[in-house]
């Protein structure tokens, strides 16, 4: 699903439910939503939604790779990224949903 899918999306849902949304208003709903979601995670070191899951800052150790195009040995430098675990709720409806 692309940004511009998810307004679609999230325009027609809310049509819906009977609330009207010009595109330009979603798509600035949506992106205040992104901001405010990694700026908490950012903040925080997690972010969590019920029903949906847990993105949650991991560190990553330094550790030696190899260059893929050469073959040489590398150091790779030690860095932060986001982890994400799925609620039960949401692990069970991709599960249903593919059954």
């Amino acid at each position: 699903m692309t940004k511009s899918d998810l307004i679609d999306a999230v325009n027609a849902a809310a049509a819906d439910q009977g609330i009207e949304l010009t595109k330009k208003d979603t798509r600035a709903l949506i992106d205040i939503l992104f901001e405010t979601v990694s700026g908490a995670i950012d903040d925080n070191d997690r972010f969590s939604y019920p029903n949906f899951g847990t993105f949650k800052v991991k560190f990553r150790k330094a550790r030696a790779g190899r260059n893929p195009r050469t073959g040489d040995k590398i150091e790779i430098p030690s860095s932060y990224s986001v982890g994400f675990k799925p609620s039960p709720h949401l692990k069970d409806m991709v599960n249903d949903s593919r059954d």
